[in-house]
């Protein structure tokens, strides 16, 4: 059977490439890609690590405190971040929990153990918590507190009941559990193991608790084993792994924890490399842009910044059979499943503004924004829609955790600084015209020599030369020009001769 035959009959399947330097894992569903997850060695996501930090300061008017947990950025802390089962909260109020004054809880120079829940993210140092947890497959521990929850998503409550009865037996002064999803049908002995595991784990975090200065008490998963352990609760067909290494620690991870997937977990040693098969290489490039064509002719421009994401639907060369605003909302309505499968696939976070084309109809709005909730279901993120507002504009929101799939891959572009627009060569032109002005003024030189690059020295030695005639003979003084192969369009620099 060939390639193309096997996946087509795939529904859900994980990618997994590995090289020394960096993890990568794709989610592609029905053939088309969904997800993207990155880990370089150098650059290890912090979301799950526990640190023992130490207050650097603390921020009144903020209601929050800086944390040096040993990074470049001191972390952050806020007060509602401190819950009541830390040292943090007397024992007195833990009955009756109420986020207290940022100073009355922590104070400069305090030792105290976080984790991180968000990484950092452009400006911005890592997010954390005082309220640790330690999650596996069935089980996540929670330090300090003194009872058992269950999922919501286990909706049976026949079910919740006897996985609530199982789990408390290991619940003591240590702490007590959260039921993940994964762990509805499962049996006792999977759960005993599970709470036997993360306790080991805490042992291990609270020896090293004692250690006297700024460190990292436990560091998650890495990505491989840490993405298939948390996908294993949505249906997955296949898992490929491209790496013998990676391919053997995943084999006994999921023998010893998920013994269910081991069977799917395959070593892939096709000619090919597994995202070129898939086309994941080519799906990356194209969520780089700003540009997404729709299959009817329309299009999305999507652009991020640090403070929100804004996604513009554009009808493009669809023309539609009947009446515009039939066109109008056809195109509407297809952008909702690719603004879906987009922000899963760039994993933008935050405040997402979407600017849908103009409907006069209220039924094409109930319609379009339904059909936006339906395809966001399948999104594992939480997002949250508010609906159209008087501009006509749907405001959303989606948990953001990590960085998004640009701030990973890509940075500041040395020429524009991160604006995505640089200067003529007619401005840059002016500028460097009034700076041989200011110099001629202040200092006494015999003549300027410039340094530009080679765009604005073939506009100013070709097309514009009379300009540069023209200034000569204003300043009586000659301007000698210096092609700079390696300057941006818009460097330049005048030296007086």
């Amino acid at each position: 059977m060939s390639q193309h035959k096997t996946q087509s009959k795939i529904g859900s399947e994980l990618l997994i490439n590995v090289t020394p330097s960096e993890a990568r894992v794709a989610l592609v569903e029905h053939g088309v890609l969904q997800e993207v997850h990155i880990e370089r060695r150098m650059k290890r996501g912090l979301v799950g690590n526990i640190y023992k930090g130490k207050i650097s300061r603390v921020l009144p008017g903020m209601q929050a405190a800086f944390v040096d947990i040993g990074l470049e950025k001191a972390a952050f802390l806020h007060a509602s971040d401190i819950v009541p089962h830390t040292e943090c909260v007397a024992e007195v109020e833990k009955g009756n929990f109420v986020v207290r004054d940022i100073a009355e809880l922590v104070r400069q120079g305090q030792d105290i153990m976080v984790q991180v829940v968000k990484d950092p993210l452009g400006t911005k140092g890592a997010r954390l918590t005082t309220d640790i947890t330690l999650p596996s497959r069935y089980l996540v521990f929670m330090p300090g507190s003194s009872h058992v929850g269950v999922s919501q998503r286990i909706e049976q409550e026949e079910e919740r009941v006897r996985l609530k009865n199982i789990t408390l037996p290991y619940v003591d002064a240590d702490g007590g559990f959260i039921i993940r999803t994964a762990a509805e049908g499962v049996g006792a002995d999977e759960l005993a193991q599970d709470a036997a595991f993360l306790r080991r784990v805490w042992a291990k975090v609270s020896e090293r608790r004692k250690r006297p200065r700024v460190s990292l008490l436990y560091q998650d998963l890495a990505l491989p084993v840490r993405i298939v352990r948390d996908f294993v609760g949505t249906e997955l067909d296949r898992i490929q792994v491209d790496s013998r290494r990676t391919f053997s620690g995943l084999q006994q991870f999921a023998l010893e924890f998920m013994p269910e997937i081991a069977a799917k977990i395959e070593h892939y040693q096709g000619p090919a490399p597994l995202f070129e098969l898939y086309d994941v290489e080519n799906e990356i490039q194209r969520a780089l842009g700003r540009k997404v064509e729709l299959k009817s002719g329309g299009y999305l421009i999507i652009d991020q910044t640090e403070a929100m994401t804004t996604v513009d639907i554009n009808t493009g060369a669809f023309v539609g059979h009947r009446n515009l605003e039939e066109t109008i909302f056809n195109t509407n309505l297809e952008a909702t499943q690719a603004i879906a499968r987009q922000l899963r696939l760039r994993n933008l976070g935050g405040i997402i503004i979407i600017d849908f084309i103009d409907m006069m109809n209220a039924e094409h709005k109930t319609r379009v924004l339904n059909s936006l909730t339906t395809a966001l279901a399948k999104d594992r993120v939480k997002t949250n829609i508010s609906g159209f507002s008087g501009l006509g504009l749907v405001e959303m929101t989606r948990k953001r955790t990590r960085e998004s799939l640009e701030h990973v891959v890509c940075g500041e572009c040395p020429s524009c600084q991160g604006t995505g627009s640089m200067k003529t060569i007619e401005t840059v032109s002016y500028e460097v015209f009034r700076e041989i002005i200011r110099l001629n003024r202040s200092y006494d030189a015999d003549e300027f020599l410039l340094y530009c690059s080679p765009a604005v020295h073939q506009s100013l030695s070709g097309d514009e030369s009379h300009l540069l005639a023209e200034l000569e003979v204003y300043i009586g003084k000659r301007i000698r020009l210096q092609n700079e192969p390696m300057y941006a369009q818009n460097k330049y620099d005048v030296v007086m001769m």
